[in-house]
């Protein structure tokens, strides 16, 4: 509940930033301002789109959505990330047309404007520092950028007011968005991982595969898939070969993927008569197996 009350509060607070900003951009004729009002208004956008997605992330579970909605989440990271994309691109485009054709700048105003962004944007970071999803994660990233993309203005035109060098601007404006365009990046392969179920990082099938092997009573360890939903909760499913109480190992092997950070498992129990001799085995089991979830 906590993070929606905080996207909220972060996402009035842009909006009503970003229009602020533009027409302050537009009156002190600082195109770094500018971009920094559309990189804003894209933020703000996405701030919105995070916020009811992250809602919807919360929901439990049920029979259309059987892994619960935790990806909608991600997705508000994806949708995120594009826009940001999309905004950098546009922001150094229009500062490569201010660098061709250079236009007066009032730096006074320009000054006051930064001041302003910097103080603004630092409580808005603030609000938003606690937060574990990565929607939030990526919500909050936007945050520091912008107080770090205030600060690089404010320095800036304190600079053009001693030097009158204006290309300062354009030049600013580019910086801060390959910057912005950098994070996205990354971000954004994050998320691709997840949707191409690319096992979770810091988990090792091999590893896995061995500690597993070490318990009492496992004769084998097959099929074994690991994949997240949101980037924290792992699941994951795995064929145990097994002569013992099914009962014993299974706990075992929970207790020993729960070190792992694996919280959600499924586990299917073969005895070792019923080993499909796994060299010549090409069945490869959907990740779909999941489903089957035993209580005892």
């Amino acid at each position: 509940m906590k993070t929606q009350k905080n996207i909220l509060i972060a996402f009035i607070l842009n909006l009503s930033f970003s229009i602020f900003e533009y027409i302050g951009g537009l009156l002190t004729g600082s195109v770094a301002i500018i971009s920094d009002s559309v990189h804003d208004l894209g933020d703000a956008f996405s701030i919105g789109v995070s916020w009811f997605l992250e809602k919807k992330s919360k929901k439990a579970p049920d029979e259309k959505y059987t892994y619960g909605y935790a990806r909608f989440s991600v997705m508000g990271g994806l949708i995120t990330v594009m826009i940001l994309i999309a905004g950098s691109v546009l922001v150094i485009a229009g500062a490569v047309r201010r660098i061709i054709t250079p236009a007066p700048i009032n730096y006074d105003g320009m000054i006051i404007m930064a001041v302003i962004g910097v103080v603004l944007n630092f409580a808005a970071a603030w609000f938003t520092r606690e937060g574990d999803s990565i929607n939030q994660k990526a919500v909050n990233l936007h945050m520091l950028e912008d107080v770090l993309g205030w600060i690089v203005v404010l320095a800036g035109a304190v600079l053009m007011k001693f030097t009158d060098i204006s290309v300062i601007d354009p030049v600013m404006s580019i910086a801060v968005a390959v910057f912005i365009l950098f994070g996205s990046v990354r971000e954004l392969l994050r998320v691709v991982d997840l949707f191409l179920v690319k096992i979770p990082e810091g988990v090792s099938v091999d590893e896995i595969k061995a500690h597993v092997k070490e318990i009492e009573g496992v004769a084998d360890v097959h099929h074994i898939h690991v994949w997240s939903m949101d980037g924290n909760n792992k699941y994951a499913t795995m064929h145990i070969v097994t002569d013992e109480d099914a009962e014993a190992v299974k706990r075992a092997v929970r207790e020993e993927l729960g070190e792992h950070g694996i919280s959600h498992v499924t586990l299917e129990i073969e005895g070792s008569g019923e080993n499909c001799g796994e060299e010549h085995c090409e069945v490869t089991e959907s990740a779909g197996a999941g489903h089957h979830h035993h209580h005892h």
